[in-house]
C-alpha cells in the first residue's frame, strides 16, 4: 500500500495517524519454519537482515503477515546510513554488521493472521486492534519487533510533526474505512515538512550524458571552519544549464571542501560519486529540503533563489542540527 504526498495533515475522525519512520519499508512474511522479507519494489530482503529473520522466526506465532519499516539504531538514534551498509553482496559482511547493530523491525498493519487467513479485505479500523491483538500476544518480550504508535488524535500528530527530522521522515495518515489495497495511493498520505536552509556551493559533477553541469554539491561550515558536504541540487532548466556551466567552471579551485567531500568518509561511496570538479565556495544558495539526518539531506534539494547578499561562512550546519531529533521513545513496548 503506498501513500501520496499532502501539503497538511488532514483533519476529521475518519484519519488515523502514525509517524513515518525513516528506513526502509518491508513485508515480513511467515510460514511455518519460512521466513520472507519483502521490499516496497518487491525485492527480497531476508539475505541483507538475518537478525529480523531470526526474531521473526522466533515467535510462537508461526504463520502471519506484516508490514512495517526495517530501521536500525545506533547510540538512540536511527542510522540510514548502516541500512545501506547492509546490502551488500558479502554475507559474511552483512553477518558481522548485523551482529554490531542489529536492526528493528517497526510493524505497522497486519495483513494475515495467524490462522493464515488473509485480512487485506478488512477496513483498518478492524486491522489496528487485531495487530495491537498480535503484538500484546507475541511481542511483549521481543526487542527487535516493535509496534509503531498511532493515534487518532490530531493534537498528538501534530506533537509527531514537530519533532520531524533525525529518526522521523514525516507523518503518515490512513483512512479508518479503507481496506489494504497493494499498489494504490488512495487511502494513505504522507505529510512532510518543507524547509530551507542557505548552503555554500563546494563543487559540482558534470551530467552523464553531455558535458554541462549535471548538479551542484552542497555545503555547510562547522564550528571550526571546515566545509562539509551535505548534499546535492540538480533542479536546474536546461536552458539554465551552458550559462551555469562556465560560472562554476570559472570557479573551479581545491579543495572546494575542507571536511567531508563527496566520495570522501561515505562508506557507500562509488566510483561515480568520487567524479566531481571543486569549486572557490564563493557561492550562496538557498534551497528546500525535506529531511535532515547523518548530517546530509536525506533526498535532493531544490533552489529556491541565489543569496548573493549573504556571505559563505554564514552558512553553517547549525541552521539544521535542531532538526536531529531521536525519537526511539515512541516505540512503547506493546
Amino acid at each position: 500500500m503506498e501513500a501520496r504526498s499532502a501539503d497538511e495533515i488532514p483533519e476529521g475522525d475518519e484519519w488515523q495517524y502514525e509517524p513515518k519512520w525513516d528506513g526502509f519499508r518491508c513485508l515480513a512474511f511467515r510460514d511455518g519454519d519460512e521466513v520472507y522479507l519483502q521490499s516496497k519494489s518487491g525485492q527480497p530482503l531476508a539475505r541483507y537482515f538475518p537478525d529480523v529473520v531470526k526474531s521473526l522466526g522466533e515467535l510462537s506465532a508461526k504463520h502471519f503477515v506484516l508490514d512495517g519499516e526495517l530501521v536500525i539504531p545506533i547510540d538512540g538514534a536511527l542510522s540510514f546510513e548502516e541500512l545501506q551498509l547492509r546490502l551488500h553482496p558479502a554475507a559474511s559482511r552483512v553477518q558481522k554488521l548485523a551482529s554490531a547493530h542489529p536492526a528493528l523491525f517497526i510493524v505497522f498493519d497486519l495483513l494475515a493472521e495467524t490462522n493464515g487467513e488473509s485480512r487485506l479485505a478488512l477496513p483498518l479500523r478492524e486491522r489496528r486492534p487485531l495487530l495491537e491483538k498480535f503484538a500484546a500476544k507475541f511481542l511483549p518480550n521481543e526487542k527487535h519487533i516493535r509496534l509503531s504508535p498511532a493515534t487518532t488524535d490530531l493534537r498528538q500528530a501534530k506533537k509527531w510533526f514537530g519533532k520531524v527530522g533525525g529518526d522521523l521522515d514525516g507523518i503518515i495518515a490512513k483512512r479508518l474505512d479503507a481496506a489494504y489495497a497493494s499498489g494504490e495511493r488512495t487511502a494513505m498520505l504522507k505529510i512532510k515538512q518543507i524547509r530551507t536552509v542557505d548552503c555554500v556551493v563546494g563543487g559540482f559533477r558534470y551530467a552523464s550524458s553531455a558535458p554541462v553541469l549535471g548538479s551542484l554539491l552542497l555545503g555547510l561550515y562547522d564550528d571550526e571552519g571546515l566545509l562539509h558536504h551535505v548534499g546535492f541540487t540538480s533542479a536546474f532548466r536546461a536552458s539554465e544549464k551552458p550559462s551555469l556551466t562556465k560560472k562554476f567552471e570559472a570557479l573551479k579551485k581545491t579543495p572546494g571542501f575542507t571536511g567531508n567531500a563527496p566520495g570522501g568518509p561515505s562508506r557507500w561511496s562509488t566510483e561515480r560519486s568520487a567524479e566531481w570538479e571543486p569549486v572557490e565556495p564563493k557561492v550562496v544558495v538557498e534551497v528546500t529540503y525535506d529531511h535532515f539526518t547523518g548530517d546530509r539531506f536525506r533526498h535532493g534539494t531544490k533552489i529556491v533563489r541565489w543569496r548573493k547578499d549573504k556571505a559563505p561562512r554564514q552558512c553553517t550546519l547549525d541552521q539544521v542540527a535542531q532538526r536531529e531529533s531521536k525519537s526511539l521513545a515512541f516505540l512503547e513496548p506493546p
